[in-house]
């Protein structure tokens, strides 16, 4: 069985070094846009997890569905150090 869900991953293609004035950005800067990037992109992922483990449990696949929300937890889980992360890189600048 294939299948597979499509979703943006366009933010990897911009020139994240500028902003829209093109200046350039500090890599402070840099780092804070992609990790918020990445924050979304997780929490696209989790909320993903979430509605494909509740679908699972509704067609009788509870250990699937309890294994995709822990993976819906654990990705939350690094959306936290992401966002921690991007606070430090933030103080700095």
């Amino acid at each position: 069985m294939s299948h597979h869900d499509h979703h943006d991953h366009g933010g990897h293609h911009h020139h994240d070094s500028e902003d829209s004035s093109g200046v350039e950005k500090t890599f402070d800067e840099r780092l804070v846009v992609l990790l918020d990037h990445w924050i979304k992109h997780n929490d696209d992922h989790a909320r993903n997890y979430m509605d494909w483990g509740r679908k699972a449990e509704e067609h009788q696949l509870s250990g699937v569905g309890a294994l995709l929300n822990e993976a819906a937890e654990m990705t939350r889980a690094i959306s936290e150090k992401f966002e921690k992360a991007a606070a430090l890189a933030g103080k700095k600048r």
